[in-house]
Formats: structure tokens, C-alpha cells, sequence
């Protein structure tokens, strides 16, 4: 190539070489004839087959395998198909052409992670830059040792109010190591139907636990816990690291985490402006000084500094405080994901390889996903998911009643107990998904009918779950508790069994079905038969607590249908902020 010509090539940007190819869903680096070796590394095609399998090409052929074997010789470069005569039967029968918009979807996902995954995915082909822009720490045993595609994916995001970065002076606290500014769980389930992205208010007064962590010089220091403090310090105070933040999250929902990812002020900067704005909605004007947001009611798209100052702003929307700003949050992010997904994104390569500068250079992770190829893994099971299942949520919590000026919030948990209980049970908060297998009509039906008083229900327990004194706990909060007075433990079963099991006859129906609402019962535990005699020779249902005991009070099954109140924003709607 002569001097003019390398002139030429590198002016060309190489985001502009790289196309989508919707047969394979992969970007492809297409050369003019005349461009140089790429320097960019990507997959390599396998050597085309020449006069079929394996027989020398004919001797007609000779130059046209030649030519195939020039073009083999330039790495990376897009191989071209040879156009091959039709047979003597006609044209040749295509091969139907794959969903262009499915093939799209692997790319993207419902959230932050999604985000910030998926563009990682889109510059998979910068493999070692992109590996040398991510900064890692270890998880200290606080997760389950990596996501699997097996089960259900639980990822800590995290974004922190440390004061870092250029043009970020004007943020956080001076001085301040950080804190847990912005927490969210996200929750997508094993069969990737549905997901929950749990907001976790940073003033929420919790117990922080021991944390064992990693130091720099590879020797383990363990950091003392603290007691009836903000949630926000679980990170940074007393040189926490975010696997302290993963295990007091697991103590608060009761789920153990995967993978955590965190954020600083620059990732809100930087990743709005390479999608080109984000699109938000104001329901009034907005005027606040100490976010330095200033926008009058209506659409917007936001980008940069101004998209920071709008998840950050709480002054001037709700009531002031941070539950308020956490809303606004939620919003940014459906928006956000919302524009990810959008084919102007998707199919724009420029786009695509800003987001992976962004994400990789905005994000710390855990060492576990520290690497290009790892978190294309987690992305494609992400983008396995609808958007129009995947809600965000916020932990139910109420005024600290401790204080007389209320400037921090407890966990409501007679709402935040059915909340993680459907996390942990993988149910959507947008709609029941369809079993594969679904309870017949006339065992559902067990559940339907009359209920007799707490006080008319005759029961003997029996321990069967292989749990030490669990029937006598149970005895004892059903006595003391719910009135079931008329109640006797019998000790262990025969054997250990998997599920709990609750017999009667044909008039104790009704009995059933109280106890059963009382334990949180399925149809399916319910055995209608025979009863049996108790110590007084009276009638009396057998309850056979199995290995899905969870403990006395807590419902064998979970709820279907999340607790009433609840704060949450479906990632498919469009909200406008208050």
C-alpha cells in the first residue's frame, strides 16, 4: 500500500468496519480491497472445503481456489461466498433465514448489569484492551463461587458516592472512602422468565457482619461487624470492600449473591452518553441546587453530567428524601435498558464498542467474572430475559421508630418476608408464570371451601423433616400463636421425607383447610384418607412435616403475589417522575 493509501486507512474509524450480521448474529470486519491487516483481533473462519469432502478441486477450479486461499491469508478479514452454479433441478432450496430481532436479543439485558454486560459483549473483539480497562477485587467468600447456567442468577450492583474521577469534585463527601450509595439485588430466575431488581435504601438501619478480607498483600484480615447502622456503610467505612456489602445483603434477604459489580459516578456519565442520552419524563418542573439539576416538566433526553445530577437529585421530587431519589433511579435505568435494547442501539456498531469502553472502564467486579469472555457468558444468560418481565422493586421499610426527627428507615418485614420469599422462590413480580407441570383442577380445589375456626382444628405433628425438635416448635407457635390449641407432637416419623404432608378425613375438610392457610400450605400437601385417633381417642388430622420445612411461622410455600404497597416500577413502562 502506498503512502496515500495508509493515509486513507487510518482515518477510517474501526467501529466503522465492524457490521452486524443478523444470519449469525455476530459483528463482522469488512476491508475495502485495498485496506492493510487488521490490527484488531477477532475470530478467525475455518478454511473453506474446495470439490467437496475430501476431493481435489477440478482443475476448472484452480484459479477460484487460489483466489480463496489469498483472502484465507489476511487475518480477520470477511470471507466471501463464491457463488456456486445452480443444479440441474432448479434453484437450489434456501435455508430459512433465523429471527433477526432473536438473534439481536442474545446482545442485551434489563438492567444496569444487562448494560454494562452487553457491551462487553458487543467489544468482545477487544478482547485484552478491554480486559486491561477492568479493576477486580476479591469476593472473600461472600458469593457462591460464580453463576451458573443451571440455576437462578443473583448479582450485587452497587454504586458507590466516592469522590473519584476527573470533574467529580462536586459529588460525595471530601474524603469519604465511599459509601453503598446505590444498591440493587438483582434476582432473575433459573428458567430466565422473570426477574426482580431490589433497590436496598442506604439508610436503612441493619446489622453489618464479621467480614473476613482479602488485603493487599494476599493475608486475610477479618473487619469487626457493626450493629444497628446505616446500610451505606457496609461499604468503604473501616476499608470494607464489596464482598462485606454481598454477605449483609445475604444476612438482610436471606440470598446468597453470584457476582458483584460497582459503579462509581463516571459509569451514569459515560454510559448515558454512549447510548446517546437517555429518555426520562418530569410530571413537574425540577429545581435542585444541591444536585445542580434544573428541568422543566416534561420529556427530556439526558446525558453526561446532567444524567448524574438526575438519579442523584431528591430535593425536588416526592418527598424529599432518598426513597424519593431511589423511584427516579428505577426510572433512569428501565429507560436506559429500554434504549439498549432498541435496534438504533444494537445494530450500531460505534454504539456497541462505546459501551464497552464504558462499561469495562466504570466498572469494578469480582474476580470471578474479571475477564471479557466471562462476562459475554453471564450477558448471553441475561439476555435470555423479556423486559416485560423484570420489575424493579424497593425493600419495604417504615420510619425508624426510634427516632423523633425521622432520618432513617427499618425493614417492614411483614412485607419485606413475602418479598424475599418470592426472590428465593423465583416468582415473578409482574405476573405468576405458568408451571410446567400445573396441580389438577380437583387438587387445587382442596384449598377452595369453608375454613373451620383455628380453635376446631385437631392435629398431630409428626417430625419427618430431619430437623432436630422441629415438631415441637411447631406445637409450641401453633399453641401460642395462631390458637391451634387442640394440637399434640408425636415425635419423629418412620422416616425423613422430602415434603410436608397433611392427612384427614372426609369431615375434617374444613379443619385442612384452616391449618393449611395457617402454614402456608399447597394444594398438593393436602392428603385427603382417613384420620386417626389421637391420645383421647378423638379423630385427628396427621401433619408430616417434610424436608421443606423452613421453620415454625415461615409458609412451606411461597407467596404467588407480592405484598400490597409495595414501591415498584415495571422496566417496560414508561413513568414519568413526581
Amino acid at each position: 500500500m502506498d503512502a496515500q493509501g495508509r493515509g486513507r486507512a487510518e482515518n477510517i474509524d474501526p467501529a466503522d468496519q465492524w457490521v452486524l450480521n443478523p444470519e449469525t448474529g455476530d459483528y463482522e470486519l469488512r476491508l475495502s480491497p485495498s485496506a492493510g491487516q487488521s490490527t484488531v483481533p477477532g475470530p478467525r473462519r475455518s478454511a473453506s472445503r474446495q470439490g467437496g469432502r475430501g476431493r481435489p478441486a477440478p482443475n476448472g477450479d484452480r484459479p477460484r481456489q487460489r483466489e480463496r486461499e489469498e483472502r484465507r491469508d489476511v487475518p480477520g478479514q470477511r470471507r466471501r461466498r463464491v457463488k456456486e452454479p445452480e443444479p440441474a433441478g432448479g434453484r437450489r432450496k434456501q435455508k430459512p433465514k433465523k429471527s433477526k430481532s432473536r438473534k439481536i436479543l442474545v446482545w442485551t439485558g434489563g438492567s444496569l448489569a444487562f448494560l454494562l454486560v452487553t457491551g462487553c459483549v458487543g467489544g468482545y473483539l477487544y478482547y485484552q484492551h478491554l480486559n486491561d480497562n477492568i479493576n477486580s477485587l476479591n469476593d472473600d467468600g461472600a458469593g457462591t463461587g460464580g453463576f451458573s447456567k443451571d440455576r437462578a442468577i443473583n448479582i450485587l450492583l452497587v454504586g458507590t458516592d466516592k469522590r473519584s474521577g476527573d470533574g467529580n469534585e462536586g459529588y460525595g463527601d471530601a474524603g469519604s472512602l465511599g459509601h453503598a450509595d446505590t444498591t440493587i439485588l438483582l434476582h432473575v430466575s433459573k428458567d430466565r422468565s422473570n426477574a426482580t431488581a431490589l433497590s436496598i435504601p442506604r439508610d436503612m438501619i441493619t446489622d453489618i457482619p464479621d467480614c473476613p478480607t482479602t488485603q493487599e498483600d494476599g493475608s486475610t484480615k477479618t473487619i469487626p461487624g457493626s450493629k444497628n447502622v446505616r446500610f451505606n456503610e457496609s461499604l468503604g467505612q473501616q476499608d470494607r470492600t464489596p464482598s462485606c456489602t454481598m454477605r449483609t445483603v445475604t444476612k438482610i434477604t436471606g440470598i446468597k449473591l453470584d457476582h458483584f459489580m460497582v459503579a462509581d459516578f463516571n459509569a451514569v456519565k459515560t454510559l448515558s452518553s454512549a447510548v446517546d442520552g437517555v429518555d426520562i419524563c418530569l410530571a413537574k418542573d425540577i429545581d435542585d441546587p444541591d444536585s445542580h439539576l434544573k428541568l422543566p416538566a416534561g420529556k427530556h433526553t439526558i446525558e453526561g453530567e446532567e444524567a448524574l445530577a438526575f438519579v442523584r437529585t431528591r430535593h425536588s421530587v416526592g418527598t424529599g428524601g432518598d426513597l424519593s431519589r431511589i423511584e427516579l433511579q428505577q426510572q433512569f435505568l428501565s429507560s436506559l435498558m429500554r434504549k439498549l435494547k432498541s435496534n438504533d442501539t444494537l445494530t450500531n456498531p460505534k454504539k456497541m464498542f462505546g459501551l464497552a469502553e464504558a462499561g469495562t472502564k466504570a466498572l469494578t467486579v469480582d474476580s470471578k467474572i474479571a475477564d471479557i469472555m466471562r462476562l459475554r457468558d453471564l450477558g448471553m444468560e441475561l439476555g435470555k430475559l423479556d423486559v416485560k418481565n423484570l420489575s424493579f422493586a424497593t425493600t419495604p421499610v417504615v420510619d425508624n421508630p426510634n427516632e423523633k426527627v425521622h432520618t432513617t428507615v427499618v425493614l417492614n418485614e411483614a412485607k419485606s418476608g413475602p418479598l424475599f420469599a418470592m426472590m428465593r422462590a423465583d416468582q415473578s413480580l409482574t405476573a405468576v408464570k405458568k408451571k410446567e407441570k400445573a396441580e389438577k383442577a380437583e387438587v387445587a380445589a382442596r384449598l377452595k371451601g369453608p375454613k373451620a375456626d383455628a380453635s376446631e382444628v385437631r392435629v398431630d405433628l409428626y417430625n419427618g423433616s430431619g430437623k432436630t425438635g422441629a415438631a415441637q416448635t411447631t406445637l409450641t407457635w401453633l399453641q401460642n400463636n395462631e390458637g391451634v390449641l387442640k394440637s399434640s407432637q408425636l415425635g419423629n416419623a418412620p422416616s425423613v421425607i422430602k415434603k410436608t404432608t397433611l392427612e384427614y378425613g372426609p369431615d375434617q375438610a374444613d379443619q385442612a383447610r384452616r391449618l393449611a392457610d395457617i402454614m402456608g400450605l399447597p394444594a398438593a400437601a393436602l392428603k385427603p384418607g382417613k384420620s386417626e385417633k389421637n391420645a383421647q381417642g378423638l379423630p385427628a388430622m396427621k401433619l408430616t412435616l417434610g424436608g421443606d420445612f423452613k421453620g415454625a411461622g415461615v409458609p412451606i410455600s411461597p407467596p404467588t403475589k407480592a405484598p400490597e404497597g409495595i414501591q415498584k416500577v415495571e422496566a417496560d413502562k414508561t413513568v414519568c417522575a413526581k
